[in-house]
């Protein structure tokens, strides 16, 4: 199925009334910048426009609670600054819905969320709270940059030689 095909197929599903379908859908693409993919088979979009595509999928007919799995994994940072201002655009829209999200990035979760949860070993809460009080309980620690220079193949042909390694 097309990304256009997908999107009626659920707007269908979701109950849209028929009359409201074409602007409905039409809207949808735009805001999530798909125009340009619109015809073409999803399984052939790249990891990003099909996080788009499942993203408006999952906000037709502007549903009380929508859950997103980690929404910008893997989106280069234009992508992924763009996906977190829809998802703003949604959970601010009418204030009707709320968007629960999972995500690995302390970035995202601050862009994008009042509250936030920590969970460990298989989904264990270790703390609920705001940003602020999230940092304050386990913002301790040390960030440490390390750059390395990549070393030359003669180098470790020689030191390969050297230890006696052979391939």
């Amino acid at each position: 199925m097309t990304v256009e095909e997908h999107i009626w197929y659920y707007a269908r599903i979701k109950g849209i009334p028929e009359h409201m379908l074409e602007k409905i859908v039409e809207s949808s693409i735009v805001d999530l910048n798909l125009s340009d993919h619109r015809v073409k088979p999803a399984g052939t979009l790249s990891g990003g426009n099909k996080r788009k595509l499942s993203v408006a999928m999952a906000t037709l007919g502007n549903p009380p609670i929508i859950l997103l799995d980690e929404p910008s994994a893997g989106m280069d940072p234009e992508a992924r600054r763009f996906m977190w201002q829809v998802v703003e655009r949604i959970s601010q829209r009418d204030k009707k819905s709320a968007v629960i999200l999972t995500t690995h990035s302390m970035e995202e979760a601050e862009a994008l969320s009042t509250k936030m949860g920590i969970m460990v070993r298989g989904g264990v809460f270790k703390c609920y709270g705001s940003s602020q009080h999230i940092k304050n309980k386990f913002g301790t620690g040390y960030e440490c940059e390390i750059k390395i220079k990549k070393p030359l193949y003669s180098d470790i042909a020689a030191l390969a030689e050297r230890i006696g390694f052979s391939q």
